[in-house]
């Protein structure tokens, strides 16, 4: 390419940052990409760590533009609803959405991150520098410090520099320390660790296959993700201290009884678990705040560097996609990067902030009040409704993973008004029989307003 090309420069070289690569290139932008971990195409995954993720209609849509969503298809595993595992052993699935479409699939963190790599640089030429370290910024010059494998070190003009960094960001850590930026990263008390549910010899699933399972256990919960070849991801959430907790699981046999007592069916199924308990670290679970996300025209943070979540709606990455996409629209409708930066912080910061503290609720929804029994007849409404003023009432849930035209700010705010009208029309309710349905569709159409009004009024993305 000729050195006249416009050029920008992105620190990570994770999904979020690939995928922009791509979108970059696609507007005719020379971009170089600086990754501090090793080329993943050659060295494994690092273990323990989000091995897989959960993909919803955000993030199918961003792949669906850059045209990489057939190609992963073989190894998306359908998920249509959430098995419930009680303490007694006892299962109940529940369903996601009232389609048969509805559903959401896990994916291999590492599969996803390889082909969106060949993608961008095989077939677009993005320059990706493995093994390249931010360091830091020098303000007074406007260039990034990286410092390569073999320590040596490169300035890089901010012109601009877009981090794509993840929920530990540098870049965002540089903006702070000098007062550029406030930020901020909130610990939940929770963290978690990940174990393995192998397939049988035969490759047969231990567990049925189109189905998050989930094991509520009121503090603290398991969860486990089916993979491609039959086995599972399970990640166990728990405080880090106190009892129980990761704290006081302190040996082996602690741990076989931790399970044994609370998780009696999967405990057999685990018969590497000892040895990952050992070896897999605890993980950090928080929200990052930052406000703005950008400077001047130098600098802007996109996606988990920006607005890190925890992980309980399963929107990290489509979130992170959703960005991209935003970004990519700001840079076509603008003519410099400052604006572009203000736009793109305008547009998303407030659909951050929503779903930030709809993952945080969602955690007490599914360690809790999947079992209870107000939950599951208001659920059933919820559904029903859906099934009769589909224009107008859509359960927060399917806002926000299957209708990507609905914004996350917009599914928060009609979530809030829908929570109260099911409160009040289950409110002496033991089942969905004990519902006036015509009344309570009456009460709907007058408390709520279609979903496109609410839409009318705002931008996507």
């Amino acid at each position: 390419m000729s050195h006249a090309t416009p050029s920008v420069t992105l620190v990570g070289a994770g999904p979020t940052g690939a995928l922009l690569a791509i979108l970059l290139r696609r507007r005719g932008f020379r971009v170089v990409v600086f990754e501090a971990r090793p080329d993943p195409r050659r060295h494994p995954e690092e273990s323990g760590r989000s091995i897989n993720l959960a993909l919803a209609a955000r993030g199918i849509r961003a792949l669906e533009q850059v045209e990489v969503l057939d190609a992963l298809r073989s190894g998306l595993v359908r998920m249509r609803g959430r098995c419930v595992h009680e303490r007694d052993g006892r299962t109940a699935m529940q369903p996601y959405g009232t389609r048969a479409d509805e559903a959401i699939y896990s994916i291999s963190r590492a599969a996803l991150g390889r082909l969106l790599l060949d993608v961008a640089t095989a077939e677009y030429g993005v320059d990706v520098r493995f093994e390249h370290r931010l360091e830091t910024i020098d303000w007074r010059s406007g260039h990034a410090v990286i410092r390569d494998s073999a320590g040596h070190r490169i300035e890089v003009p901010m012109r601009p520099l877009i981090a794509c960094d993840g929920a530990g960001s540098r870049v965002r850590r540089c903006l702070a320390d000098t007062h550029r930026i406030d930020a901020r990263e909130e610990e939940l008390e929770h963290g978690y660790k990940e174990l393995s549910i192998p397939a049988s010899a035969g490759g047969a699933a231990a567990l049925p296959r189109e189905a998050l399972h989930v094991w509520p256990r009121g503090d603290h919960m398991l969860i486990a993700l089916p993979n491609d070849d039959g086995s599972f991801t399970a990640t166990l959430f728990l405080r880090r201290r106190g009892s129980p907790s990761f704290e006081s699981l302190a040996d082996e046999r602690a741990v076989a009884q931790f399970f044994d007592a609370g998780f009696p069916d999967v405990a057999p199924l685990m018969p590497r678990r000892a040895a990952e308990w050992r070896d897999r670290p605890v993980g950090f679970l928080g929200t990052v705040r930052a406000a703005p996300w950008h400077h001047r025209d130098q600098v802007v943070l996109v996606g988990d560097a920006a607005h890190a979540v925890v992980p309980f709606h399963g929107q990290g990455m489509n979130c992170c996609f959703e960005d991209c996409l935003a970004l990519d629209g700001c840079i076509g409708a603008h003519r410099d990067w400052e604006s572009r930066f203000k736009a793109f912080y305008a547009q998303r910061k407030p659909n951050a902030d929503a779903i930030a503290a709809m993952s945080l609720e969602n955690y007490e929804e599914m360690r809790a009040k999947v079992v209870d029994r107000r939950f599951q007849v208001q659920s059933a409404l919820a559904h029903e409704l859906e099934r009769r003023l589909p224009d107008r009432f859509i359960p927060r849930y399917s806002m926000v993973m299957f209708h990507p035209e609905i914004p996350y700010r917009v599914a928060e705010t009609r979530g809030r008004v829908q929570a109260r009208l099911l409160a009040e029309l289950t409110a002496h309710a033991s089942s969905l029989a004990d519902v006036d349905l015509d009344a309570a569709q009456r009460v709907v159409e007058a408390g709520l307003a279609p979903v496109a009004q609410d839409l009318s009024s705002v931008t996507n993305v």
